[in-house]
């Protein structure tokens, strides 16, 4: 089963903070600049995990996952920019 899960990086490297959104792009939609929405299963998210965690210092970057569960999905306010990333197959009435 998907979940929303919000991804926030900070990565002062150029390089790095590029190879990381190039990552995102495969794994879901860019809703700022340093900020994606992903629908991800749990395999998925360990995937991008894992992933991940070969192109950050850890020292130096940050990258933050905040699962959305399914009952705060209708709670969400969006004000300008993209709506949110619905899964494929879904419907928005």
């Amino acid at each position: 089963m998907e979940r929303l899960i919000v991804v926030s990086y900070d990565i002062p490297s150029n390089r790095r903070r590029r190879k990381v959104a190039e990552l995102l792009e495969g794994y879901g939609q860019r809703v700022q600049y340093s900020v994606f929405e992903c629908r991800l299963s749990e395999g998925k998210l360990a995937e991008l995990q894992k992933r991940l965690q070969k192109r950050i210092k850890m020292a130096e970057d940050s990258v933050r996952f905040y699962p959305i569960p399914p009952y705060a999905l209708g709670q969400i306010i969006i004000w300008g920019g993209r709506p949110l990333a619905e899964p494929p197959g879904s419907t928005v009435a």
